[in-house]
């Protein structure tokens, strides 16, 4: 059976078009959070497969998505190279951080890395086999760029000030990670496929603070090769690249890296994406996840607009950016009416 979310990332313009939502599987929903305190981290929830297949399937029971995300994180891997990786509850992930080339010597080797991440393919495999049969499923990763920030600066930060500056000043050591995160990357996206994954989005949520010639240092050309090596040996499946905040710059990330699909975040002018992307690839986007919180008719002109405005070519209906946990799951249930013209 052809699925629709499939057909949108071979260029196919589909009228009402495919939908899913970035972070669907997640705190907004009371089934989620359930489940979430069974497990006694976020990392034993994330490899554990009989929790991460029950949640990654719970957004497609209530909302009938196109296509499911498997439920993980993009630290599991840092966390599977051997730096130490802890989400402390109110202060997100904390990393040791590695801010040399001698640390990253020290601490960081491949080996193991199928080994560990054995319980994500599990998840992978199964719901490969527990999905709807019109849904298709979504592997994932981080970006190296946006991993090696938790990396360098052991947590989530503001203003990426201090991995921006090594970045500068010690090119050597950051090549030498940002080499270790393609490779790494790239074998864990390729045995998703082989378990049974059908598309891939790599994840750059923090490209957006990168100066012009960074971004293709740092964003652009690590995707360019993680593409070339997933599609060495998975030539049929489509990957979709997400470099958040780029602005004008998504254009040269599109040509350069030849994603499939480009997902957009909020500020993107829509029109800028129909002239501009939407010719070279099939873009992905955009209502802003703050909109969907908000809900009524504000959310309801916008859904419009972007249907509007990209609904005549190759396009993807999700969020700027991922769902945030005060989203009320009826203003979910209205997009999805809205977007599939049920409403």
């Amino acid at each position: 059976m052809t699925k629709r979310f499939l057909q949108a990332l071979k260029g196919e313009t589909l009228n009402p078009p495919p939908l899913w939502l970035m972070r669907q599987a997640g705190r907004y929903l009371p089934e989620y959070r359930e489940i979430r305190a069974s497990a006694k981290n976020f990392l034993d929830f994330c490899y554990t497969p009989d929790l991460a297949v029950e949640v990654t399937l719970q957004p497609l029971r209530r909302y009938g998505f196109d296509a499911a995300i498997l439920f993980s994180d993009i630290l599991v891997i840092p966390d599977a190279l051997g730096q130490k990786v802890e989400f402390v509850s109110g202060q997100g992930p904390q990393l040791a951080p590695i801010k040399s080339e001698a640390e990253l010597e020290a601490i960081l080797n491949l080996d193991g890395l199928h080994e560990h991440l054995k319980p994500v393919y599990t998840t992978v495999h199964r719901l490969s086999k527990e999905i709807p049969e019109t849904t298709a499923l979504i592997g994932f990763a981080g970006a190296p760029w946006t991993v090696a920030t938790y990396m360098v600066e052991g947590k989530g930060s503001k203003t990426y000030e201090e991995i921006r500056s090594i970045a500068y000043s010690d090119p050597v050591f950051f090549q030498r990670l940002i080499d270790m995160l393609v490779e790494a990357t790239s074998l864990y996206l390729i045995e998703q496929v082989h378990q049974g994954a059908e598309c891939l989005q790599v994840f750059d949520s923090w490209a957006g603070v990168l100066s012009e010639r960074q971004f293709h240092t740092w964003s652009i050309e690590p995707m360019t090769r993680i593409v070339e090596k997933v599609r060495a040996v998975h030539a049929e499946v489509p990957i979709i690249g997400f470099p958040r905040g780029a602005g004008p710059l998504y254009e040269a990330y599109v040509r350069e890296t030849k994603v499939d699909g480009v997902g957009l975040d909020h500020t993107v002018p829509l029109t800028w994406a129909r002239d501009v992307l939407q010719p070279l690839t099939t873009v992905q986007g955009t209502l802003d996840n703050l909109l969907l919180v908000a809900g009524g008719e504000a959310m309801d002109a916008e859904i419009k607009r972007i249907l509007e405005t990209l609904g005549s070519g190759p396009f993807i209906f999700n969020l700027g950016h991922g769902i945030v946990p005060q989203t009320p799951p009826e203003h979910v249930e209205r997009l999805c009416a809205l977007v599939r013209g049920e409403a």
